[in-house]
């Protein structure tokens, strides 16, 4: 592996220049200048230089609103997202805002170039693979992504289109940060226009390769698919930490070919060892590498997600390729085995009537706090759907992986095996669940615990914006979950801020509003 060193451009010149100047002073000499991260300008509080390791004073008197205008003459326009650059850099300034829309903080970010970051996983982007890195906030996706268009753009001499939402990958302004090499940088006003642009640099520029960073939403995957079957090289970043992330991660699974729940015959379940419906991926993944990003120093490879997905489906174990740079600028190879983090126990054979059914045994009362929270257990159905419907809608319940343990059982209806162990399970509350989907896993959460007019009402608001989000970004119509008349009217009123038509449909107990985009007529 090579051993280059990493160096790091950050045109603190310019980003100095837009800092008041008794707050500059403070700067020009500063010992961790090269540690900078960031300074903020809030009004009637001292400005501040955050560093990697804490913070200082840059003032002993509180910021005016002259500082802040000081700062907002020197930089480029704000956009809606309320952040603004400095022409030819990667600095970002975000402003915070009062109820009157006037500018009350600002946090001037520092923005670095840093080279020699790629070539760790050189050897993986020159093979022509679609590459997706993965990673929580602040480990370095975005300054790989920025090098890889260089790279792949000066020195392979590859035809490279940046889609560039917010200018986040080649700075502020109509020209492109040097960073970037060769590449070309297509804007994108904000995050829901940024599908419809990958989808034009195909079209229009004739592409070999196209960098994307934050695919986020089901129209991005979407066009990402389509520009990996027209053999268009795709590298790219995604929120999530690790594959199995974007496998229980309904809007992003079809990066990695989609999950999809399958029945096998008789004889194909006998022959499997498993139950009659199994998990299974649905289609090739979009990425055919994906790279976890551990640290800013250290990842791991899956190769081949294809075969990775499919054997954490099947409940195994698979070897992934540790990559670590040392303190010398060496590279380090190992591997490591990662045991599966998801449930891969998909529906089951449920009976043919009814959403679920309660038994008759009750809940014991006066469960409002964690410490006397429910106990309760998954039996044939997805744990963490369980885990996620109980902290959406606040159930004063917990998960536990002991069937001795449990007051409450939430058991797969129709499931031959579930119904042989909840015989010898006494004093527990059943809850039958007909499908191992999150809507019905949810749905019998709800009917469970109930919950207080607050939390349904919340429930309701939030889950009506998500689906104003999804039509909008998605140009579809959304159905969302069955409600009373009073939530359905906090739904409609939500729809109608948006300036979105919504209407009830459905009979009552499974009456529900659906959503629908601009377009749509009445």
């Amino acid at each position: 592996m090579s051993q280059e060193q990493e160096t790091i451009t950050d045109d603190v010149v310019q980003f100095l220049e837009i800092i008041p100047l008794r707050a500059r002073e403070r700067l020009d000499d500063h010992p961790q200048l090269l540690e900078l991260i960031e300074v903020v300008v809030d009004l009637g509080r001292p400005m501040e230089a955050r560093f990697a390791d804490g913070f200082e004073y840059l003032a002993e008197d509180q910021a005016t609103a002259e500082d802040i205008g000081y700062v907002v003459q020197r930089i480029g326009e704000f956009d809606r997202d309320n952040r603004a650059g400095i022409e030819r850099t990667l600095h970002r300034i975000a402003a915070m805002r009062n109820r009157h829309s006037e500018i009350v903080g600002l946090t001037c970010r520092l923005g670095r170039a840093v080279y020699g970051t790629v070539d760790v996983i050189r050897d993986i982007v020159d093979t022509g693979r679609n590459i997706l890195l993965l990673g929580k906030p602040g480990v370095g996706k975005t300054t790989r992504l920025r090098e890889v268009a260089r790279i792949l753009a000066d020195e392979a001499g590859k035809r490279v289109i940046v889609v560039d939402t917010n200018n986040e990958i080649a700075g502020d302004g109509d020209i492109p940060h040097p960073a970037i090499g060769h590449a070309r940088r297509m804007q994108v006003p904000n995050d829901k226009q940024q599908h419809d642009v990958m989808i034009e640099a195909v079209e229009n520029h004739m592409p070999e390769v196209i960098v994307i960073d934050e695919i986020g939403t089901d129209a991005d995957a979407a066009a990402a698919r389509t520009i990996a079957e027209r053999g268009v090289q795709l590298i790219g970043t995604a929120h999530g930490t690790s594959v199995t992330n974007l496998m229980s991660n309904p809007t992003l699974a079809d990066l990695v070919g989609g999950i999809q729940a399958v029945t096998l015959g008789d004889e194909e379940a006998r022959k499997r060892g498993t139950q009659k419906t199994v998990l299974e991926r649905k289609a090739p993944p979009t990425f055919e590498t994906i790279i976890e990003i551990e640290d800013i120093h250290k990842l791991a490879v899956h190769y081949d997600v294809a075969t990775d997905v499919d054997r954490l489906l099947l409940g195994q174990a698979v070897s992934v390729e540790v990559r670590e740079r040392g303190d010398g600028g060496e590279v380090n190879v190992t591997r490591r085995t990662s045991e599966p983090e998801i449930e891969t126990r998909g529906a089951f054979e449920g009976e043919a009537e009814g959403e679920f059914r309660i038994s008759e045994r009750e809940l014991p009362e006066d469960r409002t706090t964690d410490e006397s929270a429910a106990a309760v257990f998954a039996l044939g159905i997805g744990r963490r759907k369980l885990q996620r419907a109980i902290h959406e809608f606040r159930a004063p319940a917990v998960v536990v992986r002991n069937p001795a343990d449990a007051e409450v059982v939430f058991a797969l209806r129709g499931d031959r095996e579930a119904k042989d162990r909840l015989r010898h399970m006494e004093q527990v509350r059943v809850v039958l669940v007909r499908s191992d989907t999150y809507t019905q896993v949810f749905e019998a959460v709800k009917h469970t615990f109930g919950g207080s007019q607050e939390v349904q009402e919340d429930f309701a608001v939030r889950e009506a914006e998500d689906g104003v989000r999804q039509a909008l970004n998605e140009h579809r119509v959304i159905e969302l979950l069955p409600q009373n008349p009073y939530l359905r009217r906090l739904q409609h009123e939500v729809a109608n801020r948006h300036k979105l038509e919504s209407r009830s449909v459905g009979k009552d107990p499974k009456r529900r509003v659906k959503i629908y985009p601009k377009q749509v007529e009445s």
